[in-house]
């Protein structure tokens, strides 16, 4: 008789961990899974899915400004906040009963249950059961962190609280600059909101192209959304359903509502790591793992948000799609962490792949831009007043394309195919020698000839 009770225990229903439950179960391996919350994770129940289904909800304000120009006479329109809230909140349950079943389907075995280790092979679960795995892959994700304890944190939400506040706020202030932060500023003034946005840095999206960043804060300033960088909040005040949240400027600002959304931290605490051997990044504080998500515990390892590499939920998938065929298929796969397309469901939509110019001229010693910014053609009747950003990056000497960067709408889904082209090294040749789709804003890709600047590195000495 076999000393474990499974091959496989998975801690986590998120999309990674369902993902590498089903596809080792279809290798053969007995596997339970187990999730404390509800089956989707961060993605499905309180991510990408909900925020989006926001972000269409908060368009519908922009569509019927945009209406008058095209003839059309709409009356004065409301909106209901508990009527989204409710409908969102059941599309999530769908989704929640579709990832479980699916996980049943595959012939793996789902624990709505806690499970902490006792010691590197054996997990115990609320029931008090205990469950002996010969691998087990921690897929626990990650959560908001609220930064320092200021006073009158208590009083703040993250995004976790967001989906499910009781009505619209009319004020609220959002602290952080980075995609979370800036998709729930559009959300709330595409709702009505009186929004107010506060950085650290000196501006926002740090990490990505700098183009970028310029585009999308003076297209979300152009929409009223206040944004005050070099600040924080250093402290919060309540005073009966009002707060005031002081800065580290020396102002002040009143709203109905306060978030955060600074980051997250990855889901570590209270699972018994130290228990099982299992050591953390002490420079990421994810989940220390190698190139096959493996960690200082061989027959352990862990994907997604927990190991606070790249926080994105394809990621996560791919990255449990490859351990189960490592582990249990018996082909060794490693992901490509290269030219991972990227999106920010902000107003106006961010979609990006590849090297920023920062990044490329310090990679390259010959770096060519091509950039566009214009007017997009339904604006011209609608009377938007909003520019669409299109950029590309070139490596100067191969001609090949190393980034593409677009702000404006359906962005994501155009950079989710360029990407394509970018991960086969397509040249700008290649792009140059595509005809062109008329009338699209997407043309432009194809139609930018002469580089915006081009930059040569001199060699050191």
């Amino acid at each position: 008789m076999s000393d474990f009770d499974v091959d496989l225990f998975v801690v986590g229903g998120g999309s990674g961990g369902v993902r590498a439950a089903r596809i080792a179960a279809g290798h053969g391996a007995s596997v339970m899974i187990a999730e404390e919350y509800r089956f989707g994770g961060t993605c499905v129940i309180r991510g990408c899915v909900p925020k989006k289904l926001l972000v269409y909800a908060s368009q519908v304000h922009h569509e019927i400004a945009d209406a008058a120009g095209f003839g059309w006479s709409i009356p004065s329109a409301s909106f209901d906040w508990a009527t989204l809230i409710a409908n969102k909140d059941r599309e999530i349950a769908r989704l929640e009963s579709i990832y479980a079943t699916n996980v049943e389907k595959s012939g793996a075995k789902t624990v709505k249950s806690r499970a902490v280790f006792e010691d590197p092979h054996t997990l115990r679960l609320d029931s008090g059961e205990t469950v002996r795995a010969r691998y087990v892959l921690i897929a626990t994700g990650g959560a908001p962190n609220h930064g320092l304890a200021i006073p009158g944190i208590e009083h703040v939400i993250s995004s976790n609280e967001v989906f499910h506040l009781p009505e619209l706020p009319k004020r609220i202030l959002i602290q952080g600059g980075g995609y979370i932060a800036l998709e729930f500023a559009c959300i709330f003034a595409g709702l009505g909101c009186d929004v107010t946005v506060v950085y650290r840095g000196d501006n926002i999206l740090r990490g990505f192209d700098d183009d970028v960043r310029a585009h999308v804060r003076g297209e979300m300033e152009k929409q009223g959304i206040t944004v005050l960088t070099g600040c924080t909040v250093t402290a919060v005040d309540k005073h009966t359903e009002e707060f005031t949240s002081h800065l580290s400027n020396g102002s002040s600002v009143a709203s109905d509502q306060v978030m955060f959304a600074i980051g997250r931290h990855p889901n570590v605490a209270n699972l018994g790591l130290e228990k099982a051997g299992v050591a953390i990044d002490p420079v990421i504080g994810g989940i220390a793992v190698d190139g096959y998500s493996q960690t200082s515990v061989p027959h352990i390892y862990a994907i997604g948000d927990v190991t606070h590499r790249i926080n994105l939920t394809p990621v996560a998938i791919r990255e449990g799609h490859a351990f189960a065929d490592t582990v249990f298929g018996k082909r060794p796969v490693q992901v490509d962490y290269d030219s991972i397309p990227t999106a920010v469901f902000s107003q106006p939509e961010v979609g990006t792949v590849g090297l920023t110019e920062a990044q490329a001229r310090a990679r390259y010693t010959h770096v060519d831009i091509y950039k566009a910014s214009f007017r997009p053609m339904k604006a011209t009747l609608s009377g938007r007043d909003t520019r669409i950003l299109m950029k590309l990056v070139v490596d100067g000497l191969t001609d090949r394309v190393l980034g593409c960067h677009i702000v404006g709408d359906e962005a994501a889904e155009l950079v989710q195919v360029v990407a394509i082209a970018v991960k086969m090294k397509a040249t700008k040749a290649d792009f140059d020698a595509t005809m062109a789709l008329h009338p699209t804003a997407a043309e432009e890709l194809v139609t930018m000839r002469t580089p915006f600047a081009r930059y040569v590195r001199e060699a050191a000495e």
